[in-house]
């Protein structure tokens, strides 16, 4: 004689005879022998959750806040997997307590090795020394951790505002130092820029400079030659060269009377003065002609 049970999909059941384990039910339509043979549990084979909020100081004696999500199921549908999952707990809320608390355990003794500036940046590394960590445990409890998500880490709120202080002390401190080398870049470039500006208007006077020195030196030579060739025409004409002096002299007179500015010429009128401009002017004449006395062509 024969009775029958069913085991839900998902699910598998363990029966025992007199308290001692017999064997797993699959799911679908089982069929035990009646009066002896119990439904002991229910085992179930999916995956499970459940939410942590826990607590852990670093090396630096910071608090760190820590919401986190584990996410678990049974290795396999073995036999000897599913008689330890069955067996070594009271029930499932005691597997699960324990779960946690070597989780949390877990988390605990990495971060008292890190400062609390390094938590942030290894959320990674706490999940894969976690699962490091509880990987063997797990396998002899019968299940297996398939994922750790931290999904929030803070600080206490003392510690976040003195973060927060010094995040915006950095970003001050990099906006003056980028402020001061665009500052001396545009002071740079502004120097160099004036110091081009004189550096072409120096060679620019320097070019006037030695243009209006030529051209002088061409105009007094022109003129010494002119004198020259003029002296020799009145010498062959046997005229008194003074007479060119004398024009040259009247000449400038009528210069000054017409372009000059002032209002008066002071000039000595007396023969004797004259005279003696014209010695004068004799005497540059003969200067400029020795100066000047090498031979040029003639057009």
């Amino acid at each position: 004689m024969f009775s029958f049970t069913t085991v839900q999909q998902g699910y598998i059941a363990v029966t025992t005879i007199f308290g001692k384990y017999n064997r797993c039910l699959t799911p679908g339509l089982n069929f035990k022998i009646p009066f002896i043979e119990w439904v002991d549990k229910r085992i179930s084979i999916q995956n499970k959750s459940s939410e942590l909020v826990f607590q852990a100081v670093t090396i630096d004696q910071a608090n760190v806040n820590f919401t986190a999500m584990l996410l678990f199921a049974v290795v396999n549908q073995e036999e000897e997997t599913i008689k330890n999952v069955a067996f070594k707990f009271v029930n499932e809320q005691n597997f699960t307590a324990a779960l946690v608390r070597t989780v949390e355990a877990s988390v605990r003794s990495f971060v008292a090795t890190k400062k609390q500036s390094e938590v942030l940046s290894l959320r990674r590394d706490i999940v894969e020394a976690v699962k490091e960590q509880l990987d063997k445990t797990l396998e002899e409890w019968g299940y297996h951790l398939i994922d750790l998500q931290l999904n929030d880490i803070t600080f206490d709120a003392e510690i976040m505002k003195s973060m927060a202080k010094v995040v915006a002390s950095n970003n001050l401190l990099a906006a003056a130092e980028n402020e001061g080398k665009a500052l001396l870049i545009t002071k740079t470039k502004a120097a160099e820029a004036e110091g081009n500006a004189i550096k072409i208007s120096a060679e620019a006077e320097k070019v006037a400079a030695q243009l209006k020195g030529q051209g002088i030196a061409l105009f007094r030579e022109e003129v010494a030659f002119g004198m020259q060739k003029a002296a020799r025409m009145m010498e062959d004409a046997n005229l008194d060269a003074s007479l060119i002096l004398f024009s040259m002299w009247t000449e400038a007179v009528k210069n000054f009377a017409e372009q000059g500015k002032g209002n008066v010429i002071f000039l000595d009128g007396s023969p004797e003065g004259m005279q003696e401009t014209l010695r004068q002017m004799m005497a540059i004449s003969r200067l400029e002609t020795t100066d000047t006395s090498k031979p040029r062509s003639q057009g």
